[in-house]
């Protein structure tokens, strides 16, 4: 797989936030498949979703 192009990055400012069930679905996945939770917090925050933080 090739590393993304330097056009492909986003701004965080070009981001909306997620539905909240989306948000609650990945927090699922990511909790199911993390390690431990320090691997789920930094997964869940390179996602740009806090654990718990609703919109």
């Amino acid at each position: 797989m090739a590393a993304p192009k330097t056009t492909d990055i986003v701004d965080d400012e070009d981001l909306e936030p997620v539905a909240d069930e989306t948000a609650h679905q990945a927090r699922r996945v990511v909790a199911a498949y993390a390690n431990d939770a320090e691997e789920g917090r930094m997964l869940l925050s390179m996602l740009g979703i806090a654990p718990g933080e609703s919109a």
